[in-house]
């Protein structure tokens, strides 16, 4: 066994031994995860819709298999004797680190009986499928029976956590440790009512012209113009790929494993570009991770928040940025002549910055995007609370966007039906991540900026290693390590705020709306 240079001598052979067994024992609950995740990868991308049912059998073989290793009484107690090891290591080492959250990992799952994991992967299988078919036609009455069913199961996960205070809490753990449904609700309130007011002022202005974002562009091309960016920002092919899906999303398999999945469509360019980059945003993480920690528990992003965090950076706060494009703005003219030729950079700038109040979470701008993810954080805890049944979910998600965001859906593809979450996870902490992401992105980019103002300047000539090298040492290499809430007061010197990213609206949307803020 190689012992990390931070984790000092171990304390004996006994010690020693137990570790290795323990080392090993995680590196095969890893094998039977990442063997699902291909499946996954697969079913979202290839699979022929004829192998659903198959695959949701085979998904919840791994899982169950998984999680037996997991809840092994006999890992339970390796981990329980090496408590002293544990102590007798820095909080930061990595083998420290390794038991203290292997142990995390065993008494949470040792709550939750391997026959309900497999149930639950297997029903989450049928649902995606009969997502898939019942979205494009916005029949929300052919996915509600399966939509109930997952209520129900995500309501027995919670009760297998009595100790918590409110049903969503143990479903937030799984996403963003540390964080429960009166903490979030805080936050959310204090943004939304600075949001709500920002909104309303950039509605009274004229608005962006986006019309040459809707025209007719190759859909091939537009894959090759997102593999050349992304390649060209540090993602590494090498160790990934890039193919089309429904939904898009990232997956890591391995260290030398990180696949991106995105969406492309013909009349709107921005779709492929900026789900490109939002996927981006969490491969790199995931590539960044310290390959010495591969096949153990901290050998993942520390939470769903941090996750979108990393996404929503490279998505808006370099993607949507005047210096990002004043970069690769010469490349796109050159694959679409036809439709850019003749648009100036800042005419393109300002059209991919538009704000305006849509029905579409992926499709909306940085400053609408939070009022969609509070409705839905809140709709779902509603739902688990029993105040709101899944039968009336179309009609409450529909005021709830009249209400705050001034508008109703047209149908439920473009409402109820849009966000594959519910209908491929469990109902609580599938939304809160992505708010939670634009504060952290908002507050780790401003202290970036703080120690490397040349970022801007560095982004716009091409170089993106000083941000990117910045994320790798202060984030992307810890793995799992550090809660979120740990990662960002060591990086930042302060807890979880808004003020960073409203700070980062003001500036950016003053500047393309004229508005002086008071």
């Amino acid at each position: 066994m190689q012992i990390q240079k931070n984790s000092g001598p171990l304390t004996g052979t006994h010690d020693d031994a137990q570790y290795r067994e323990v080392r090993s024992r995680l590196q095969e609950i890893r094998d039977l995860q990442a063997a699902a995740s291909v499946l996954k990868w697969d079913r979202a991308t290839y699979m022929p819709a004829g192998g659903a049912v198959a695959r949701g059998q085979q998904i919840a073989t791994l899982r169950k298999l998984a999680h037996d290793k997991l809840t092994d009484p006999a890992l339970g107690e390796l981990l329980e004797n090496l408590r002293d090891f544990e102590r007798s290591l820095p909080y930061e080492s990595d083998d420290a680190s390794i038991v203290r959250l292997a142990r995390r990992d065993f008494d949470r799952a040792s709550r939750i009986p391997s026959s309900f994991i497999a149930t639950l992967a297997s029903h989450q299988t049928e649902t995606y499928m009969a997502w898939s078919r019942a979205k494009p036609e916005g029949n929300f009455e052919a996915v509600r029976p399966f939509l109930e069913k997952t209520l129900e199961l995500s309501r027995q996960w919670a009760s297998f956590f009595p100790e918590s205070d409110r049903v969503a809490d143990p479903l937030i753990a799984e996403e963003d440790e540390g964080m429960t449904t009166q903490t979030i609700q805080g936050l959310f309130e204090t943004l939304r009512s600075q949001l709500v007011p920002l909104v309303d002022a950039i509605a009274e202005r004229p608005p962006l012209d986006d019309r040459i974002l809707s025209q007719d562009f190759d859909e091939t091309t537009q894959l090759n113009f997102c593999y050349k960016v992304i390649d060209r920002v540090g993602y590494d092919f090498d160790r990934g790929r890039l193919d089309r899906t429904l939904h898009p999303f990232a997956t890591r398999l391995s260290h030398g494993d990180v696949r991106i999945a995105t969406r492309v469509r013909p009349n709107q360019l921005t779709e492929s570009l900026f789900s490109s980059l939002h996927e981006m945003g969490h491969a790199l993480y995931e590539q960044g991770i310290d390959p010495a920690l591969d096949g153990t528990p901290l050998a993942r992003g520390t939470s769903a928040g941090m996750h979108e965090g990393q996404a929503r950076l490279w998505e808006n706060f370099i993607g949507r940025s005047r210096a990002f494009w004043e970069c690769f703005y010469p490349w796109l003219q050159g694959m679409f002549l036809r439709q850019l030729g003749q648009v100036p950079v800042n005419d393109f700038y300002r059209a991919i910055n538009k704000v305006e109040r849509t029905p579409i979470r992926t499709a909306a701008d940085e400053v609408t995007y939070n009022l969609h993810a509070i409705v839905r954080f809140d709709l779902e805890v509603a739902m688990l609370e029993g105040h709101l049944a899944v039968k009336d979910l179309p009609e409450a998600w529909n005021e709830r966007y009249r209400q705050d965001l001034g508008i109703v859906p047209q149908n439920h593809t473009e409402g109820v039906l849009q966000d594959v979450h519910w209908f491929v996870e469990t109902i609580g902490g599938q939304f809160q991540g992505y708010t939670l992401g634009n504060l952290i992105a908002a507050q780790l980019y401003e202290s970036a900026l703080k120690i490397h103002p040349e970022i801007p300047v560095d982004i716009e000539r091409g170089n993106f290693e000083t941000l990117h090298g910045w994320l790798r040492r202060n984030i992307y290499r810890h793995g799992r390590k550090f809660t979120a809430n740990e990662s960002i007061l060591r990086v930042t010197g302060k807890p979880l705020h808004v003020d960073p990213f409203i700070r980062y609206l003001r500036r950016k949307y003053g500047d393309l709306y004229a508005i002086a803020w008071d």
